[in-house]
């Protein structure tokens, strides 16, 4: 409920560590958990330790098992909600959830615009917003360690996040653990260090990666995978491809964002599927009217080439998939009716999406999108050119272009399913564990995307050609990644992806661009 995930020993010990560098061997903790960093700071001689838990039940618990406090001054309480004093040396593991599922959470919102002068969004993680608070308490001279999710440096809610770690001229690294499953077994996030000193010294930022956890003590023993004066980051910019050894450059004269010919949006959530989608055979034995149902993309899977045609959504129909949607009229048939009573006994109506709506079987009214994007990945997303008169459920993003895109789309879906694409797109990805990658419908409407002159240069023959070539495979013939990463022979180039030279360069402040 609280979201609390307990620290490994091998990671409190390497955070402890890290701030004692700071010459004090004082602490303080406010997720304090079970103790992780009070053990670690006692074996490494902590003169003061202090903590701060939410559970009571924790506190509890960890207290009967050290008679005496353990030298450990503990206070019961909201880290969140409790604006004293600063603090010496921070380590933290913080809650992982949203701060929407946060308990008070309105007035701590306005605890931090009266405190910080900062407006949380409501998307925030509630790691985030411990973090912000840890660093308006850091004293001079001290050090903070904070192991959280990394996907804030993708997100639009990080961009407040980042903007005060490099206002506050503290970030010194940022280490991500790639080896989550090792460090938090059950966790499907992305997970990492964040590391900062307020010692006034002017610092390049730190972007570390290790793949074992038996790697982390010696993690600045090794080359960074890139080091970045904190001048060149921008905070509205995506850090998570600083963790990569290749880098991606656009080629900002030739791109423009997505969203110029249109926007990404979330498939349709029904909140029950096994409700709500119906095979063809089910649909009949209930008696539905043809006009009650709608035919939809229900799973990845029943899509298995980029381009989805008409005739195949009819064989996927024919083979009695569940690929039909209940969207029932106004007045609902007798026979639907019967079937909402049977969905109301299994309590379909009380679900958290379908409580919500009015009447709570009208699911979102939608036009068929013709780009679909797959939300999780794995090596690679899934991109689908919809010619078909199926909806999508949430397992694709919809691509629903706007007036000056509806004639791009082809070219656009091609974009996407070019390997520059991909390249370009990737910079916007979140990473997950178990290599997990997930796509967001506004990361991906901000995404760059070739300018108007340069799309329309590929011609309408060649459109066609590369679109029945998709049809049967889903590489993208060579001619189509040349045409979009170096451009035609006498054209400028569209789309310029450098690797580095060497693989350790270096970003200077005027390479700030790249992201």
């Amino acid at each position: 409920m609280l979201g609390q995930v307990f620290t490994p020993p091998a990671v409190a010990d390497f955070m402890v560590g890290w701030v004692f560098e700071s010459g004090t061997r004082e602490v303080f903790d406010p997720c304090f958990g079970m103790g992780a960093f009070f053990d670690a700071a006692r074996r490494r001689g902590c003169s003061r330790f202090e903590g701060m838990e939410i559970d009571p039940a924790l506190l509890s618990s960890w207290r009967r098992g050290r008679p005496g406090g353990g030298a450990a001054r503990l206070v019961e309480g909201d880290y969140l909600r409790s604006w004293e004093r600063r603090r010496g040396n921070i380590v933290c593991n913080p809650p992982y959830l949203r701060f929407q599922q946060f308990p008070d959470r309105e007035a701590v919102r306005d605890d931090f615009a009266r405190h910080l002068e900062h407006r949380l969004s409501g998307y925030t993680n509630a790691a985030a917003a411990f973090l912000l608070k840890s660093l308006w308490e850091l004293g001079e001279g001290r050090r903070l360690a904070y192991l959280m999710p990394l996907e804030f440096l993708n997100t639009g809610y990080g961009v407040g996040v980042k903007r005060r770690l490099l206002g506050s001229g503290t970030l010194r690294a940022l280490v991500s653990l790639d080896c989550e499953r090792e460090v938090f077994p059950g966790v499907t996030t992305s997970v990492g260090l964040v590391l900062c000193a307020a010692d006034d010294r002017p610092s390049e930022i730190g972007f570390h990666r290790i793949r074992d956890l038996a790697d982390l003590p010696q993690v600045f023993h090794r080359p960074a995978v890139r080091r970045i004066p904190a001048p060149a980051l921008d905070p509205e910019a995506k850090w998570l491809p600083h963790f990569r050894r290749s880098r991606v450059r656009v080629c900002r004269e030739r791109t423009t964002r997505l969203g110029r010919y249109g926007r990404f949006r979330r498939g349709i959530a029904t909140g029950a599927n096994e409700f709500f989608v119906l095979s063809r055979s089910r649909a009949a034995a209930l008696g539905l009217g043809r006009r009650e149902t709608v035919p939809c993309i229900a799973r990845s899977q029943q899509v298995t080439q980029p381009v989805f045609e008409t005739g195949d959504l009819r064989s996927l129909l024919d083979r009695d998939a569940r690929a039909l949607l209940l969207r029932l009229p106004k007045k609902p048939s007798e026979a639907a009716n019967t079937y909402l009573e049977s969905g109301e006994a299994r309590g379909f109506h009380r679900r958290f999406l379908t409580r919500h709506r009015n009447p709570w079987y009208r699911t979102e009214a939608r036009t068929p999108s013709p780009i679909l994007f797959g939300v999780f990945s794995r090596g690679g997303y899934k991109v689908v050119r919809n010619r078909s008169s199926a909806l999508n459920l949430t397992c694709y993003h919809g691509f629903d272009p706007n007036v000056f895109g509806a004639e791009l789309v082809d070219r656009l879906f091609l974009y996407l399913a070019s390997q520059p694409g991909r390249r370009i797109l990737s910079l916007s990805v979140r990473r997950y564990g178990d290599a997990l990658d997930k796509y967001e419908p506004g990361d991906l409407t901000t995404a760059a995307a070739p300018i108007p002159e340069d799309l329309a240069r590929l011609c309408p023959k060649d459109v066609d050609r590369a679109l029945r070539h998709l049809a049967h495979t889903a590489e993208t013939p060579p001619w189509l990644d040349a045409f979009f990463e170096e451009g035609r022979p006498g054209n400028p180039s569209r789309l310029r992806i450098v690797d580095p030279r060497p693989r350790t360069a270096r970003l200077s402040p005027r390479r700030s661009a790249v992201a």
